[in-house]
């Protein structure tokens, strides 16, 4: 009994540390809606087919992201990674290797890391390993 107990504290400790430390970085609880007039955050999301899309190169790529593609002024958001191998049901688009996500927090953040040198030197450095690219803009509300 003592060890739920500890379980649970533990458990309950670590929910508190996630929820402040997602409201300390502007993140609100699920189901809380940010109240502004602002526009709407930016998704932008770039699905990568790669000629080589070895294991070696998927992870060249991703760690390409990381160096080049974060922490761009505006971004609140930030992921890079491949595709998940046993999530193959009917719904899934599968025609990719790595996925690239960055939430921006308005248009202008956004506009400005397409014209970014990081972002121009990314895609010169990595364009001719790609097979196709495709990109996913859209706003959204949180």
């Amino acid at each position: 009994m003592r060890k739920v107990f500890l379980g649970a504290v533990a458990l309950s400790l670590a929910v508190a540390v996630a929820v402040t430390m997602n409201v300390s970085r502007g993140v609100e609880p699920v189901g809380e809606k940010k109240q502004t007039n602002a526009p709407g955050l930016i998704a932008h999301n770039v699905y990568f087919s790669m000629k080589d899309n070895s294991p070696a190169a998927k992870e060249k790529l991703v760690a390409a992201c990381k160096k080049y593609l974060s922490k761009h002024p505006g971004e609140v958001f930030f992921a890079a990674g491949i595709l998940v191998k046993d999530l193959d049901r009917p719904v899934n688009d599968r025609d990719f290797d790595v996925a690239l996500h960055i939430v921006f927090q308005d248009r202008k953040s956004h506009d400005l890391y397409q014209d970014a040198p990081r972002h121009k030197q990314f895609i010169d450095e990595n364009k001719a390993n790609w097979k196709k690219v495709r990109v996913f803009d859209s706003e959204v509300d949180r």
